[in-house]
């Protein structure tokens, strides 16, 4: 292994929570851990990046990742911290995403190595395109109580919170779906850990208690925080919307604009995520930046030294 994983993402500050146990887990032997992206627009946006920069620091430090496309979930709506549901794509249009964003993905992983721990992409629709409803209420659905779906923070705030309109039957059924996954993943491609947002800590965790109580293995969740800004607006968004890695939806100009006119306080914690510059260069960067903030050089060698920011955009 050439570094600790947890390691790492803690002092870059991409760690929200893990569970116990998984960074002795890690350094064990190679592991392989997997994020999920549902395929709901053709392209991936900047908020997708922590999640495929957990994946890329996981392959760097000698394990293997997984990249699931979520061809079957994306079918349902992840109803995390959202306070309506979602328009459902057809099979159509999630075909199109797929594809659209594997090819985005490769620019990030190396899924064509010869090494042992190549990254891997998968789809879900591949192995739940077979379950008829009855077999999977009767051989998933009777592994996960009822109290202990509702006990999740993203149905409880769709039932009790403010404007609380409830949930379909659909969407309450997804943590399930995503439970098996991690359980297909877990049993096919030895895969013990999940990554993701902070917001996705209660479907992940229904993962890790399916294996349990399934295969009577030991399965593990590692979550990042949600990036906000300072002014604690969101994220990649500005008043156009999403900032994407495609040149179709976001202009090259935009994309390269949105990161120089970081903030300062920004730039200090956004260095950290979406480069992979050791810590004594990034202090160093911070040190120069602070004697001379106005020629903003925290933001520019930021823009110059995160190449996957740029592989899909030459400036």
């Amino acid at each position: 292994m050439t570094k600790n994983f947890i390691e790492e993402l803690k002092w870059r500050g991409m760690i929200h929570d893990s569970m116990p146990g998984v960074e002795e887990h890690l350094q064990e032997k190679m592991r392989t851990a997997y994020v999920g992206i549902d395929p709901t627009a053709d392209s991936l946006h900047i908020g997708h990046l922590v999640g495929v920069m957990m994946l890329r620091h996981f392959q760097k430090a000698g394990h293997q990742p997984i990249a699931l496309l979520g061809g079957a979930t994306g079918m349902i709506g992840d109803p995390s911290m959202k306070s309506q549901e979602r328009n459902l794509l057809n099979e159509e249009e999630l075909k199109h995403n797929q594809t659209a964003i594997k090819t985005q993905l490769s620019r990030f992983l190396a899924f064509d190595s010869n090494e042992e721990n190549k990254a891997i992409l998968v789809n879900n629709h591949d192995w739940m395109k077979d379950f008829s409803f009855l077999d999977f209420i009767r051989d998933v659905g009777k592994h996960i109580t009822v109290n202990y779906m509702m006990a999740k923070d993203s149905v409880k705030k769709r039932l009790t919170g403010e404007n609380a309109e409830g949930m379909s039957f659909t969407e309450f059924s997804y943590q399930l779906v995503q439970g098996y996954d991690f359980l297909h993943l877990y049993k096919n491609n030895e895969a013990t850990i999940q990554m993701g947002g902070s917001d996705q800590w209660g479907n992940i965790t229904t993962g890790t208690e399916m294996i349990r109580r399934v295969e009577g293995g030991k399965a593990f969740a590692v979550t990042c925080p949600l990036i906000t800004k300072a002014d604690g607006t969101k994220f990649g968004k500005t008043e156009g919307g999403n900032i994407w890695l495609d040149a179709e939806r976001t202009s090259p100009y935009e994309f390269y604009q949105y990161w120089l006119n970081t903030s300062d306080e920004d730039a200090e914690k956004f260095i950290k995520i979406f480069t992979f510059l050791p810590q004594e260069e990034i202090d160093k960067l911070v040190t120069q930046h602070k004697e001379a903030p106005h020629q903003r050089q925290l933001q520019k060698n930021w823009l110059k030294k995160s190449p996957l920011l740029f592989t899909l955009r030459p400036i």
